[in-house]
């Protein structure tokens, strides 16, 4: 079996990530994680949500490794294999109960983000929602000078990613459909962002 690869992030941020969805997920349904990485949100996830099917996804044919075999030695039989998804490229025909993105928006081009709520409205029915977890520049918060040297060096690694500014993200998410509901602060200068399918 492919070793189970793990980010130190996620034992950081899974669970605050997890209390911030509570109040929001549905009790059943399909939860569609894009851009899932290695595939520990999803395991993780799987165990305090049993009554969702949780949908792990990534493009990269590494991370889609791992997530496998993270799915594969999980006791939780309501995560699903991983599927190969680009974010800004054509979903797959489905209907979900919800969209979760983690760290994606700012290690992605725009073209992700683009194609995260345009994607996310086809699959979601109104009053689903899409959630996004990351860093944002935010008009009414300080940007901590931690955030701008990150935001620098994903900037040295590839021009076209970088920490966006949460109002041209709610403007594409209005945009495509999407209703801004709520923004809940979490450490490390993240935030669990929420948008609901009109």
């Amino acid at each position: 079996m492919t070793e189970l690869s793990r980010a130190p992030s996620t034992a950081r941020n899974k669970e605050v990530i997890t209390e911030a969805l509570r109040d929001y997920l549905p009790a059943t349904g399909i939860l569609l994680e894009i851009a899932s990485g290695y595939g520990e949100h999803a395991v993780h996830l799987a165990k305090e949500f049993p009554g969702l099917e949780i949908q792990p996804s990534d493009v990269d044919p590494g991370q889609l490794s791992s997530a496998r075999a993270h799915q594969e030695s999980s006791i939780c039989r309501n995560v699903l294999p991983p599927i190969c998804l680009d974010a800004s490229g054509a979903w797959p025909e489905m209907t979900v109960a919800a969209v979760l993105a983690i760290n994606m928006i700012h290690i992605s081009p725009w073209a992700a983000s683009e194609g995260l709520f345009r994607n996310a409205a086809k699959v979601l029915k109104s009053g689903h929602r899409l959630f996004t977890y990351g860093p944002y520049f935010c008009e009414d918060i300080e940007t901590a000078a931690s955030n701008r040297a990150f935001h620098e060096s994903l900037r040295g690694r590839d021009p076209e990613w970088g920490i966006r500014d949460l109002e041209c993200v709610r403007a594409l998410a209005d945009e495509s459909g999407f209703s801004f509901e709520a923004r809940h602060d979490c450490p490390a200068n993240n935030f669990v962002c929420v948008f609901i399918r009109r």
